[in-house]
């Protein structure tokens, strides 16, 4: 596999973060969440990503939270550590405040403020917080506006040691493609096409790491394992299931929207912290709909 870490592999569910009502993390109810996701049989997790509203995270609960999961984790599957911070200068002091601990990989995204950085500087901001963070990083190719294209992200994880692979969102499934050509088995290729993790995973991606898997694990192990095992009428079905739950809870207030589909399922996934907006009666009535019509 190349520089791509062969322990990040499979279905790696990003988790939401619980708030309370005063917006305070809900440990307690994360590290049941992670118990049962692992009890699952998923491959590894994601914490603080944007399913996780890692944006609103303090830099203290970035920290405790990763330091949660690796200790209520304990071996059992790799833990990938979220990263989303408009600076340079911030990107590494969250970096290096989590060297301590056993983390798998940083899922970094560009900056998330309204510019859009060229290339030169895109490559700079990786190429910094490699070289003084030193842990192996995951590029979260996911905001619009400062948007890696496949040949940029070829030449960092070519020429950035730490750099091994990376996350590919924002529905660009043709982004997924070809990085899948360009980079061989160069480094790792994680997808976050939620409505279209079929094909993602018949491409030959390492495994995904999308909101969709939070929302409905097990019909994600069951669309990987089909497809690994070469049943296609059983990855199909797994995949127009999932279609429509993405059809349900993929909005702007997708983390809390996931955390309905949790509840549902009778998972603890708390509240969305202010300002997202928690989905109405109506909304709920959706994607409980959606989850009864995929079986789950």
């Amino acid at each position: 596999m190349g520089k791509a870490n062969a322990d990040i592999r499979g279905i790696i569910p990003p988790m939401v973060t619980p708030f309370t009502e005063d917006g305070s993390v809900d440990y307690e109810a994360f590290r049941e969440e992670l118990d049962e996701l692992i009890g699952l049989g998923v491959h590894g997790l994601a914490v603080g990503g944007s399913t996780g509203e890692g944006h609103t995270l303090s830099d203290e609960e970035s920290l405790e939270l990763t330091r949660v999961a690796i200790e209520a984790a304990d071996g059992r599957v790799p833990v990938v550590a979220g990263i989303i911070v408009d600076s340079t200068q911030q990107a590494v002091k969250r970096g290096r405040a989590l060297r301590g601990l056993d983390v798998a990989a940083l899922q970094i995204t560009p900056v998330h403020y309204l510019f859009t950085p060229d290339e030169n500087a895109m490559y700079d901001y990786y190429a910094t917080i490699a070289r003084e963070v030193g842990t192996p990083i995951i590029i979260y190719n996911v905001v619009p506006w400062a948007y890696a294209t496949p040949a940029l992200l070829k030449k960092m994880i070519s020429e950035i040691d730490e750099v091994i692979g990376v996350k590919q969102s924002s529905g660009d499934m043709h982004a997924l493609a070809e990085l899948m050509i360009l980079l061989g088995d160069q480094g790792l290729v994680m997808a976050a096409v939620d409505d279209l993790l079929y094909p993602c995973f018949a491409l030959g991606s390492h495994g995904a790491i999308a909101a969709i898997l939070t929302a409905a694990p097990e019909l994600c192990l069951t669309l990987w394992n089909a497809v690994q095992e070469g049943r296609s009428g059983d990855a199909r079905d797994a995949h127009e299931k999932l279609l429509r739950v993405w059809l349900a809870i993929n909005a702007p207030n997708l983390p809390a929207r996931v955390k309905v589909a949790m509840r549902l399922q009778g998972r603890k996934g708390g509240l969305s912290r202010s300002p997202m907006p928690m989905p109405s009666a109506d909304e709920e009535r959706v994607i409980a709909k959606a989850l009864a019509e995929a079986g789950i």
